[in-house]
């Protein structure tokens, strides 16, 4: 098991992967104690089998520049495969500005392809690629030196599977057709915007039992102060204060100390020094937010009117759909998007695109009533009217 220490080694390796068709991609990182990943480990693979032509690259080596891999990142004519690719391009879009392309993410082909709704490695490992995983180091602190035999083994078999598991869905995904369905749901993942966090939005991702606007507008800027202080201080954002206390802030309204020594749920950290003046700070402003610029909670679906008839209609549809392409439910449309088809709601993810040719055009000739429903046997068949 070969592991890279150097910018040179680096450069060799991905020089001679810049010469195949792919290169299969994962990391190890620790995320528990800071807000942004530390990027502990890299794995690389291009084909071959076994532990051939893969390495095991350690970026916590001074002096080790990944320039060489941003590199290869940047070659159009090489594809990045990955296996639930999310937080790995966050990292390397935060700390270097790259996101790979052309980029393969296998859990989302194999939901394509009819494995279910993401998928696990270790279960594309034993479906296609016929083996089983040591997942002992799964838990383990990848950024203590040196790394065991064990964990080397582990990474590395995170990435010379993956060439199988890639090698089979591409060849499924062109037999079926189905390629451009993965390219469309990898639009989320490349781009730039999906691993932007603005603290002025971090309020949406705040649960709350009131919709009340000057509520939400105190709600608004205490998640801003939050995720500005966690963001310049690298630290977990529940590290300064956990949603809970953040919406017992908003009720309670404290404007001074003594009233922050109150709080039920706020840490004791945050009781004094920055955090308790940027609490005080944010509540104020909230409560003294113009009421033109009060944030406003997106009720539309609260208010829908679903006609629950056609709802368990679509749902039949559904199922027939999801076993006929042997695509999970979920993604081809969620229970919410249902209800709103049924209400009347239009501009929706179910009815764009290769969804709108699995399920979405005959969903709307269902609502239109140019399409019923019939049972043969135990299949659910489509009746045009």
């Amino acid at each position: 098991m070969k592991t890279i220490t150097t910018t040179e080694e680096l450069a060799a390796f991905c020089a001679e992967a810049a010469q195949t068709p792919y290169v299969t991609v994962d990391t190890e990182f620790l995320r528990e104690r800071t807000y942004y990943s530390k990027l502990c480990l890299i794995q690389l693979a291009y084909p071959g089998e076994g532990d051939e032509n893969a390495v095991l690259v350690d970026p916590l080596v001074d002096g080790l520049s990944l320039e060489p891999l941003l590199e290869l990142f940047r070659d159009t004519s090489v594809v990045k495969v990955f296996h639930a690719a999310r937080q790995d391009l966050e990292i390397f879009f935060i700390d270097h500005g790259v996101i790979p392309d052309p980029l393969f993410d296998t859990q989302v082909a194999a939901m394509v392809c009819g494995f279910g709704e993401q998928v696990g490695y270790e279960t594309l490992v034993k479906r296609i690629a016929k083996a089983t995983l040591d997942k002992s180091s799964r838990f383990t602190d990848w950024s203590r030196r040196p790394l065991t035999d064990a964990q080397k083994k582990y990474a590395l078999a995170d990435v010379t599977h993956l060439r199988v598991i890639y090698e089979y869905l591409a060849a499924e995904l062109a037999k079926s057709g189905r390629a451009r369905w993965v390219a469309e749901e990898l639009g989320v993942l490349t781009d730039p915007e999906t691993y932007v966090t603005r603290p002025e939005d971090a309020w949406q991702r705040v649960k709350t039992r009131s919709s009340s606007p000057r509520f939400l507008a105190i709600v608004q800027a205490l998640a801003a102060f939050r995720e500005e202080y966690a963001q310049s201080r690298n630290i977990p954002r529940n590290r300064v204060f956990k949603d809970d206390a953040l919406s017992e802030l908003a009720s309670t309204k404290p404007a001074n100390m003594e009233d922050l020594g109150r709080s039920r749920l706020l840490l004791r950290e945050a009781r004094k020094g920055a955090i308790a003046d940027g609490i005080l700070a944010a509540v104020k402003a909230g409560q003294e937010c113009p009421k033109e610029q009060l944030p406003k909670p997106d009720i539309s679906r609260d208010q829908l009117q679903v006609n629950p008839a056609l709802a368990d209609l679509l749902r039949v549809l559904l199922k027939a759909r999801t076993e006929e392409s042997g695509v999970a439910a979920r993604l081809i449309a969620p229970a919410a998007d249902l209800d709103a088809i049924a209400a009347g709601m239009r501009d929706l993810k179910a009815l764009t695109g290769w969804r709108h040719e699995v399920f979405g055009e005959d969903a709307l000739r269902l609502c239109e009533g140019k399409l019923a429903l019939g049972v043969k046997g135990r299949d659910v068949k489509v009746i045009e009217i």
